[in-house]
């Protein structure tokens, strides 16, 4: 993706993220995205069906939306794959961070407080 259009894509607050069923349905998620180094960067409960569908099939599409998934532009496909190691991982949790300040610092609070932190996974998007 060329770097204009993921700087336009990543000043929207929501991306709604498809994945797909092994029947081919697409199910649909908003979730916080945040760009770096030229990928952009989700993340999700460890145990998440996206997660299960990604292992079968890494293609993805995605859109800009808003909180409740109402699409604010077209579908782009691409594809992605659950980040491993430790530099990208935080990385890719400083640039949600730095994008969404307080709310993510809320966010990170009520998981660790709910021992749900550690069971996070980020997810790559190349598009």
């Amino acid at each position: 993706m060329d770097p204009d259009a993921l700087a336009r894509l990543d000043r929207e607050a929501y991306l709604n993220l498809a994945t797909f069923r092994r029947s081919g349905v697409a199910v649909e998620t908003p979730v916080w995205f945040a760009a770096h180094a030229g990928r952009l960067y989700v993340f999700t409960e460890g145990t998440a069906g996206k997660l299960k569908r990604l292992r079968a099939n890494p293609a993805i599409r995605i859109a800009p939306c808003g909180v409740r998934g109402r699409l604010k532009g077209p579908w782009l496909p691409g594809r992605a794959r659950r980040v491993d190691d430790a530099a990208t991982l935080a990385a890719a949790y400083r640039a949600l961070r730095r994008k969404y300040g307080f709310q993510m610092w809320l966010l990170d609070a009520f998981s660790r407080l709910a021992g749900r932190y550690d069971a996070r996974a980020m997810l790559e998007l190349e598009v």
